[in-house]
């Protein structure tokens, strides 16, 4: 998460680090941030496409490990919810371990 911060930051101009952190980190819609940031929609909409390209090529050329998956950084939802497939877990069996280990006991030379 830092990294992926960090590399925005680096990246980006301020003006378009304004419009990723409103839109992309803290989740508003396009009109809470035309009107915090004093742009209108088509200034906004070319800025996040901009960013996308931007950071997209940066994150796939990043080395020695490029960011992935990019989709869901910028097409990703969250939710609370958890899927059902992640509730239904088995419980596993505890077997006693057949032989115990007991490390050696040593005489202190003193």
């Amino acid at each position: 998460m830092a990294d992926f911060c960090l590399i925005s930051r680096r990246t980006l101009t301020p003006m378009e680090y304004d419009v990723f952190r409103f839109h992309f980190l803290l989740g508003a819609d396009w009109k809470l941030c035309c009107c915090r940031l004093h742009i209108d929609r088509g200034t906004f909409f070319h800025t996040v496409y901009r960013i996308e390209q931007k950071l997209g090529r940066v994150f796939r050329e990043l080395e020695p490990y490029s960011l992935f998956p990019l989709d869901e950084y910028f097409g990703g939802t969250m939710s609370n919810d958890l899927d059902s497939r992640h509730c239904s877990r088995r419980a596993l069996s505890i077997r006693a371990p057949s032989r115990i280990l007991r490390p050696p006991v040593g005489q202190s030379a003193a």
